[in-house]
């Protein structure tokens, strides 16, 4: 098993050795879109896609966590509780996965009559959600009272915003993650966030590669997620 990560995290996927299909049976990638693995797949090596589109899998089998429900969860429970004013810190990454967080929160929350929800973007870090959730929350106008995170650093970034701007979580602020990392429960109040099961993905994927080395189908259907609803998130005041 050779475990190669992409330097840049997006874009072609540089072959790491002399003949990649000479040295591997099969490719796992994770959140890369199929046409950028052509250097080290060629047309020959079995290929199974993560966190990827199936639509855009160019015939490689995919294997998906149900992010989408997911959103739909963290939407759905914050809307019980009573809000209406949203900020997605969505993360600033073109990736599949990303659009489609937002593609189900507009979808969701447009759904509710007396919504609103803007968007700020951040790069995938604490320093930077930091910047981005502190200038957004701060923007004239009726302020969000619950913040829509696409990751649980996203989340962590914006509790530092909140502080500076002297809101308090939940009271003032509620605000949800996707991941569950041990970051989650290191946060005062712990956060709430769509536990994302990467060991299962793994199995999953894992599993897929097998199945196609030996000709079969693989198995069909996203991966389940669930909210885990801590103490980050409360009715508005």
């Amino acid at each position: 098993m050779v475990l190669y990560p992409s330097p840049e995290g997006i874009g072609p996927a540089r072959d790491p050795f002399a003949s990649a299909q000479s040295a591997l049976d099969g490719v796992i990638a994770s959140s890369m879109a199929a046409d950028a693995l052509t250097a080290i797949r060629g047309e020959a090596l079995p290929l199974v896609m993560l966190d990827s589109d199936p639509a855009g899998s160019l015939g490689a089998a995919t294997v998906n966590l149900d992010i989408a429900d997911g959103v739909r969860q963290a939407a759905e429970h914050l809307l019980s509780l009573g809000h209406r004013h949203f900020l997605h810190l969505a993360a600033d990454v073109p990736s599949w996965t990303f659009e489609v967080r937002a593609r189900e929160l507009a979808a969701r929350l447009a759904e509710v009559p007396g919504t609103s929800v803007r968007t700020a973007r951040s790069p995938i870090s604490i320093e930077g959600a930091v910047t981005a959730a502190e200038a957004a929350l701060a923007t004239p106008g009726a302020r969000p009272t619950a913040v829509i995170c696409d990751d649980d650093q996203l989340a962590a970034g914006t509790y530092k915003a909140a502080r500076r701007l002297g809101l308090r979580i939940p009271d003032d602020l509620s605000v949800t993650g996707v991941d569950d990392l041990a970051l989650a429960t290191a946060m005062d109040p712990e956060l709430t966030t769509v536990h994302l099961n990467a060991e299962l993905f793994g199995e999953h994927g894992m599993r897929a590669l097998l199945a196609v080395l030996e000709d079969r189908a693989p198995e069909s259907g996203d991966i389940p997620v669930q909210l885990i609803v801590r103490g980050s998130t409360a009715p508005p005041r």
